[in-house]
């Protein structure tokens, strides 16, 4: 699970890192925490340019959907059934890099959650980094307007997560950088199931 991250980096350094350019750079929004729930428009890099930063929703909208309202259970995708799901199935292809400088993941302090101590998560060594993604597009069917959204792809927490997020044991797909064009490149999902390398974990205020 991966519902919580900070991207609060300025667009000049997130241009500069991946050498492309935001398309509407006046409406990025820089935040130290961004709620996924709220469904906000993110910087994400396409495997059908890869030279443009867009801003699509957070929530992935399949193009058969009736309404906007799936998107609130489609924040993430579970690597292991992405295929079989019929709101991602069709997004296998369509991959994208999630830009972000940090996640949060809540440890459970008592068993049932009541106490709880956040945490940010980030790469080592990486200002900026991502984490994999999945993209659609929709068509409101009243007013024409097209929606670009996406999801975050999950996996199984590696050992360190699994201390951190241990109550779901899950943890975002983290994206190291010599691995972005693989993931864009639609290489196997198998090849990004376990993320075994260490990370960042800093407590924060809840």
């Amino acid at each position: 699970m991966c519902f919580h991250i900070r991207l609060s980096k300025e667009a000049v350094k997130i241009e500069n890192r991946f050498n492309a350019n935001f398309e509407d750079p006046d409406s990025f929004i820089q935040s130290e925490h961004i709620n996924g729930f709220a469904h906000p428009r993110l910087p994400v890099i396409t495997n059908e340019d890869q030279k443009s930063i867009q801003l699509f929703n957070w929530g992935l909208i399949p193009f058969w959907a009736k309404d906007e309202s799936i998107r609130k259970y489609t924040l993430n995708a579970r690597i292991e059934s992405i295929r079989k799901k019929p709101a991602f199935r069709q997004s296998v292809q369509k991959r994208c890099l999630v830009i972000v400088n940090g996640f949060y993941e809540w440890q459970w302090l008592d068993s049932r959650g009541k106490k709880k101590q956040k945490y940010l998560i980030q790469l080592p060594g990486e200002d900026i980094f991502c984490l994999a993604g999945l993209w659609s597009e929709w068509v409101e069917k009243e007013s024409g307007e097209v929606i670009e959204s996406f999801t975050i792809v999950t996996t199984e927490a590696n050992e360190q997560m699994s201390v951190i997020h241990n109550s779901k044991k899950r943890m975002p797909v983290i994206l190291k950088k010599e691995e972005e064009s693989e993931w864009l490149k639609e290489s196997s999902l198998t090849n990004f199931l376990t993320r075994d390398f260490s990370l960042e974990a800093i407590q924060t205020d809840n």
